[in-house]
């Protein structure tokens, strides 16, 4: 998977920089990924536009990276479904059978278990 012609949200970004969400989407940026960050509470993350929920950002959305519990992870997928993402990214403790179970239900392709950091190129 080429993450740098893929349009990425990042669930649970942040500006937070010992949070794991502002971890990923620094290392997503650095990377020259086109990141965008999703996060209820925040206007900008680390200068960028941040969006409330995924049907806030107006473009499309080729992957959906979760950097929060389980059970968010789980009420963000309904969206997901609506807006027809078909691939998505459970950074490790943001997975839960549930979410793994409704994407395989939705063919959603989901990747959990494994850092978008570590082994998002090499997949």
């Amino acid at each position: 998977m080429n993450l740098k012609d893929k349009a990425v949200a990042v669930v649970g970004a942040s500006n937070d920089p010992d949070k794991y969400g502002g971890i990923v989407f620094k290392d997503l940026l650095k990377k020259n990924i086109n990141a965008i960050p999703i996060n209820p509470r925040q206007d900008m993350i680390l200068g960028h536009t941040a969006y409330h929920n995924l049907n806030d950002f107006e473009g499309n959305i080729d992957i959906v990276v979760f950097v929060v519990p389980p059970e968010v992870t789980e009420d963000v997928l309904i969206a997901v479904k609506e807006l027809g993402i078909k691939t998505v990214w459970m950074q490790p403790g943001s997975s839960s059978q549930i979410a793994i179970d409704f994407c395989r239900k939705n063919d959603i392709k989901e990747y959990h278990r494994v850092c978008i950091m570590v082994q998002g190129d090499a997949l």
